[in-house]
């Protein structure tokens, strides 16, 4: 939609419902219709403040696009987001201008939605002014601030202290496809009262029946909602963030899962020993190159995976292969009924790093596409359990994916594989850990795989700003405070590396005995109960909020002055609403982060040249999608094989929403797509084709 048209709609509405707020004396809405006339002039004010910049913006951002036939980048999102927010607030105030007399119209409700909205969209404002500044500070077509230090600085100090429970509560996912939006409604309530449980002394099962039972409070307030999941995003600790994102590990979770997914025929995991492997020299194949087990803070050390396949192969239920088994009875004893038909070897195989910001998640939670990855591709399989961070910080998980891609290559054979095309695929943290992989076997002189397909890669792990590292104050499943916390945690800053306990699962303590569940399930109810009837109670026991509060405020009583706090200063005498509990943002200043091997945009070309064709699925609601657009100019200007495809209307982490929307079947579909282009090429990389085994040493 053309953005004139837009704001000339805005302005339309917002004096069609100041007209009729103000009009008849005899209205029964008293202080509520004064409070939607004054949120309407907010409104229009800064609708008025933004045309001007929305146009600038539009007649540029095509310069930051990775070609004429890709637009994305942050610039574009940020306005698209814009769009969102006024498109929302235009249809909510004609709904008000038309049924504020129907006897069922609900004054309170939607004048508190209408304000909602026009506290998101003076935030909004601020990050388009944002910018701005960095359109005007940076050279045309680059999206990273890298050298003005003082700006990306400035950014922080701004998450830091602006307001973003409105992002949370009545607005949650606004930007987003309507289809997600009652799931990022679940994500939140469901974190928020994990949150308030968090540090009990209860059982992993236990926690999520209090959680259960504390959540009603947030179902009815959105305004506690989001003052609740700002607290949480800015002030909790990393444990926290792994202890909840974990819960998707669960057998319950993982079982429903599976149930919706498609059926596998080979799914177990196993466990690679710590040995040297021998690989033949991809410059000359009758030279071998020694890759040695990972020994980074712990030394040498197993490697987990999980193999699957939606066809029973050639190899898979071997002997050889069970020795690596970690499941006792071996897993593939319905291979030997007579009506599971053995299949021969594909040519192709698929290794896969999961993603989880690198600390948390395993291959278990992401089934649920790589089960219809196999069927769709007919390949097997092979995901890596990297360990995890902040126990486990660079090198670790690299030196643990680098080693169990060079024993799939030694041993495709035993994976139902001939390995004669291999592809690394993976999500976030796992998308850079293909990229990375690929870098250390070139640095090796081993075998390259023959192409990468990554979602949504993290390819600079900074907090440099960017147009689209804006969306970091807004998003709800990637927070700069948890984007930091990630960050801080693989680059080791302030870690005690600590040997990972053998069998040990991200929910062991849910072997507690019912009778300590039942305990925890009475507790919860009254905590529950005891919510609605003492309004003043908030979580943690931090600070007290009671839901009026939550409610719209002032902009006198909540703006704070930008001379005073240090901030950036906002044309016109405009100040951003500020949070009543400020964040503490730890700087990614770490030396590591800067490492190429961690941050591959920063990689020197001589790194980077000879990867194989790169393809990058990105979203435009991502606020990491400026890494991809950044990256794929970088390959592209270097002459090396790339392609970037930028889908619509999706959150970070897409591929693990598989089931939930059209939208998000699409999106995995495209990765499917550039996937059969890499096993589908002409040229094949033959250093495998017909080599005598190797063996291990």
């Amino acid at each position: 939609m053309d953005c004139e048209v837009v704001f000339a709609a805005l302005e339309k509405v917002c004096e069609d419902n100041i007209s009729v707020m103000c009009g008849p004396s005899d209205l029964p809405y008293g202080e509520v219709a004064q409070r939607l006339v004054t949120c309407m002039r907010q409104i229009q004010e800064h609708g008025r403040a933004l045309e001007p910049v929305v146009c600038g913006f539009t007649a540029l951002f095509h310069h930051y696009d990775f070609d004429a036939q890709t637009p994305g980048n942050g610039y574009r999102t940020l306005v698209k987001v814009l769009q969102s927010c006024l498109l929302h607030i235009i249809h909510k105030g004609r709904y008000i201008a038309s049924n504020y007399t129907n006897a069922f119209f609900r004054a309170d409700h939607n004048t508190s939605e209408m304000e909602a909205y026009c506290s998101a969209l003076c935030q909004l404002r601020a990050l388009l002014h944002l910018a701005q500044r960095l359109m005007n500070d940076n050279e045309c077509g680059q999206l990273y601030s890298q050298q003005d230090r003082e700006l990306s600085q400035k950014f922080v100090q701004e998450y830091s202290s602006m307001h973003k429970a409105c992002f949370y509560g009545r607005c949650l996912g606004f930007q987003f496809s309507p289809t997600l939006r009652p799931f990022l409604q679940t994500v939140v309530i469901s974190m928020v009262s994990y949150g308030e449980v968090y540090g009990k002394q209860q059982s992993g099962l236990g926690m999520a029946a209090l959680s259960l039972l504390t959540s009603g409070k947030y179902v009815i307030d959105p305004e506690l909602r989001g003052a609740e999941f700002e607290r949480i995003t800015q002030n909790l600790d990393m444990q926290f963030w792994k202890s909840f994102w974990n819960l998707t590990e669960s057998g319950l979770i993982t079982g429903f899962s599976r149930i919706a997914s498609n059926p596998v025929q080979v799914n177990f995991t196993l466990t690679l020993p710590p040995v040297a492997l021998r690989l033949p020299l991809a410059s000359d194949p009758s030279l071998t190159a020694t890759v040695s087990p990972p020994i980074a803070h712990w030394g040498p050390g197993p490697v987990h995976i999980r193999l699957i396949s939606h066809e029973l192969r050639e190899g898979q239920d071997s002997e050889e292969l069970l020795t690596f088994s970690r499941t006792n009875p071996p897993p593939l004893s319905m291979s030997h009924l007579p009506w599971v038909q053995k299949q021969p070897r594909s040519p192709s195989l698929l290794i896969h790093f999961h993603g989880g910001g690198f600390v948390a998640q395993t291959s278990r939670s992401h089934e649920n596409y790589l089960r219809s990855w196999s069927k769709e591709l007919n390949v097997p399989i092979l995901s890596v359990d990297y360990s995890l961070s902040p126990e486990a910080p660079f090198p670790r998980a690299l030196e643990e994916c680098f080693y169990a891609y060079c024993w799939a290559l030694n041993n495709c054979h035993l994976l139902g594989s001939t390995a004669e095309r291999v592809c690394l695929a993976g999500d976030s943290a796992g998308g850079n850990l293909c990229i990375t992989v690929s870098m250390k076997a070139m640095s090796s002189g081993v075998r390259v795989p023959d192409g990468i397909v990554a979602a949504y890669p993290a390819t600079l792990l900074t907090t440099d700003a960017s147009p689209s590292r804006l969306l970091t104050l807004i998003d709800p499943l990637l927070p700069l405070g948890v984007l930091t916390k990630c960050i801080n945690a693989y680059a080791g800053v302030d870690c005690q590396t600590v040997q990972p306990a053998v069998g040990s699962g991200s929910l062991s303590s849910l072997g507690r005995d019912t009778a300590v569940l039942l305990s925890d399930l009475t507790q919860g109810a009254s905590n529950w109960i005891q919510s609605f009837l003492d309004p003043m109670r908030t979580s943690g026991g931090s600070r007290s909020l009671s839901p009026a509060l939550g409610r719209f405020q002032s902009s006198e009583r909540r703006r704070t002055s930008a001379h005073t706090s240090g901030q950036v200063d906002y044309p016109n005498g405009f100040e951003p609403l500020r949070s009543e509990c400020p964040a503490f943002v730890r700087p990614t200043s770490c030396p590591v982060i800067r490492n190429p091997f961690v941050s591959p945009l920063l990689a020197p070309n001589n790194l980077l040249r000879g990867l194989p064709p790169v393809h990058i699925v990105a979203s435009a609601l991502d606020a990491l999608l400026d890494d991809s657009v950044m990256f794929a100019k970088k390959l592209r200007d270097m002459g090396q094989p790339v392609s970037l495809t930028v889908v619509e209307d999706l959150p970070h982490g897409f591929l693990s929403l598989l089931q939930l929307s059209k939208e998000t079947e699409g999106a995995s579909e495209i990765c499917v797509e550039q996937m059969r282009k890499v096993f589908q090429q002409d040229n094949p990389t033959p250093a495998f084709r017909k080599r005598p085994k190797l063996e291990e040493t």
